[in-house]
């Protein structure tokens, strides 16, 4: 046997080969998971739904190539969030696109770029209602103008807070619930240009993303705020915010929460962990 001119490869080089193999196996294990994930998810919807998904994604596919990389649930919730109509949805989903290209071109936004909103310590994350959804909790009564990075860095901070929550919605379920607690609220903490910023964000580039929004301890100077704010909330987003009586906090909240998952401030037993720190 002529062994002359035959390739010599050591045990290292061949276990490398090995681990690459099983890295490429890997990824494609987690990628048609993904799929399949995606195909369950999308079940719940109708074959009207799904055929206008497909010529959604035609026209924005054509338009923005990036779309490619967007899973059909992501089409779907611009396409519901504009009642099923095709070219509305389309023109949101294509904003978004661009928007999310500017705005955060690194991909996320880090705790380096929010760092005078963080030191405020305005918004926490912890436990699942009883649908799955994620629980943010913002305390509204922590929030002043942000005088060194302005408008923009609390914009940057919205996103930040957003894409930590949604990076921890679960396998099927699409939705996060938010607790806006007012308690100590006053018009030194009123900001209509940020709220009004936010706003935007969550119904333009987060939409059908919000599944329930509970306003609790509200005082009624915040009405003044409140009414500046409302005729800018779609009516989709209208529907999901509930006014809560004081005397109903906890009892409004377990309706939705269980107790091992309600925060300790409202008589549940998980501590509050600031999103940054998610």
């Amino acid at each position: 046997m002529n062994l002359e001119g035959m390739e010599w490869r050591s045990e290292t080089q061949i276990c490398n080969d090995h681990d690459e193999l099983g890295r490429h196996e890997g990824e494609e294990e987690e990628e048609a998971s993904k799929h399949s994930n995606v195909m369950k998810t999308l079940s719940g919807s109708g074959k009207e739904e799904l055929k206008k998904i497909r010529l959604m994604r035609e026209i924005v596919e054509t338009q923005d190539p990036s779309s490619k990389e967007v899973d059909d649930l992501t089409i779907r919730r611009f396409l519901r969030a504009r009642e099923l109509d095709i070219g509305k949805g389309s023109a949101l989903f294509l904003k978004y696109l661009k928007w999310r290209r500017t705005f955060v071109p690194n991909g996320s936004i880090s705790t380096m770029e929010v760092p005078n909103e963080i030191a405020q310590n305005k918004m926490f994350h912890q436990g699942l209602d009883k649908k799955g959804r994620p629980i943010m909790v913002v305390f509204g009564a922590r929030h002043f103008q942000n005088k060194l990075g302005g408008l923009e860095e609390f914009k940057r901070y919205v996103v930040f807070g957003l894409d930590k929550l949604c990076s921890r919605i679960a396998v099927g379920q699409e939705k996060f619930v938010a607790i806006g607690d007012l308690q100590g609220w006053g018009y030194a903490n009123s900001d209509i240009r940020g709220y009004l910023a936010a706003l935007s964000i969550l119904q333009d580039y987060y939409p059908e993303r919000l599944g329930k929004l509970f306003l609790v301890h509200v005082p009624y100077i915040f009405m003044a705020a409140w009414k500046i704010i409302y005729p800018f909330i779609d009516n989709k987003t209208k529907k999901k915010i509930v006014f809560v009586e004081n005397k109903n906090i906890k009892s409004t909240l377990l309706e939705d929460i269980d107790e091992s998952q309600l925060p300790q401030i409202y008589g549940g037993r998980l501590p509050l962990v600031p999103i940054h720190e998610c």
